[in-house]
């Protein structure tokens, strides 16, 4: 299997990936539950250094990619504010980037700027020292490695009813600016027989691109629809999302009301019997934290499966994958 050079969209991955990135995912899991195995995966990459390059408030995202890295042993810098870097004395983003790759083997970004991973990846790929980038969030438009997440959540939770095919799953909340939703629903294109639902207020319907995108997927079906509680009653799995007011102009956000489309308490016995519900965080009031307690709330596994995914597809781009499906202890 081809290895990616950089991780910057959903789309750039295929089914085979996925089963492969689901299987490593697995094998780093089972070595991490023995002494032996923990240091065998701190072995692998404890020669390597990262820079995590978080100019957007994170703490999850960040934090996953941090202990992915110490579970490798991989030595981590940050830049959490870029007023701490030379970009306050007006020094370009991209002269930044070019110059922290020179001290690093892999840099790990997450920026409001859309496009710039993929442009440095470009400007990186020219110079003599091509220092692969994994895209952590940027702007509005991709958050990759969620997604990933999220379909690792999804297999295991469907591993004993058939997998993917014949599948509904709801997707809630600001569909419109919502880049894990975009993301997730790019890598769910590649299963036939799966049907989306993307339930919204008007206001925060998907936008046109990704409309076309599910029109051409071969085997997917899809609706858009307002109607929360017959979309909840009918769903697999419900992946819940807030309000990406950050990207307001003038507070447009606040005048739109999204409390009917809010889970709590009272909507659980419409659900499935083994729905999987689903959160990439933060969460606001879009689910009532008692639902917490509901055995098909999945979002706290669905964050701790995040650090090993990221553990698996930085083995994956940095070469040392193919010693976790036979590791010698």
């Amino acid at each position: 299997m081809k290895k990616p050079m950089h991780i910057l969209k959903a789309d750039q991955f295929d089914r085979n990936f996925l089963a492969y990135l689901f299987e490593l995912t697995d094998n780093i899991r089972r070595l991490d539950k023995s002494k032996e195995g923990q240091m065998y995966l701190q072995s692998l990459l404890n020669h390597k250094r990262a820079m995590l390059y978080f100019t957007q408030p994170s703490t999850r995202t960040f934090m996953s990619f941090q202990s992915a890295c110490h579970i490798l042993g991989i030595k981590s810098l940050e830049i959490r504010d870029s007023s701490t870097s030379s970009e306050r004395k007006g020094e370009s983003v991209e002269d930044s980037l070019q110059t922290f790759s020179s001290y690093v083997d892999l840099i790990i970004m997450r920026s409001p700027i859309a496009g710039l991973c993929d442009k440095m990846a470009q400007l990186l790929n020219s110079t003599h020292r091509p220092v692969p980038i994994i895209n952590a969030g940027s702007g509005p438009d991709q958050h990759p490695t969620q997604a990933l997440l999220d379909m690792y959540t999804l297999n295991r939770s469907f591993r004993k009813s058939g997998g993917f095919k014949g599948k509904t799953i709801a997707l809630v909340g600001d569909l419109k600016r919502g880049r894990t939703v975009r993301s997730l629903s790019q890598l769910l294109m590649q299963y036939e027989g799966v049907k989306l639902l993307f339930v919204s207020p008007e206001e925060f319907k998907i936008g046109a691109d990704l409309r076309t995108q599910l029109a051409e997927a071969p085997g997917l079906s899809f609706e858009e629809t307002s109607n929360f509680k017959a979309a909840i009653g009918a769903a697999d799995a419900i992946y819940m999302t807030r309000v990406q007011d950050e990207y307001d102009l003038s507070g447009e956000s606040k005048k739109i009301d999204t409390k009917e489309f809010h889970l709590r308490l009272e909507h659980l016995p419409l659900l499935k019997k083994d729905c999987v519900i689903m959160h990439p965080f933060p969460r606001r009031d879009e689910i009532d934290p008692r639902v917490d307690q509901d055995p098909r709330a999945k979002y706290w596994r669905q964050e701790r499966n995040g650090m090993w995914t990221r553990v698996a597809l930085i083995t994956n781009i940095l070469g040392v994958d193919n010693r976790i499906i036979m590791p010698e202890l």
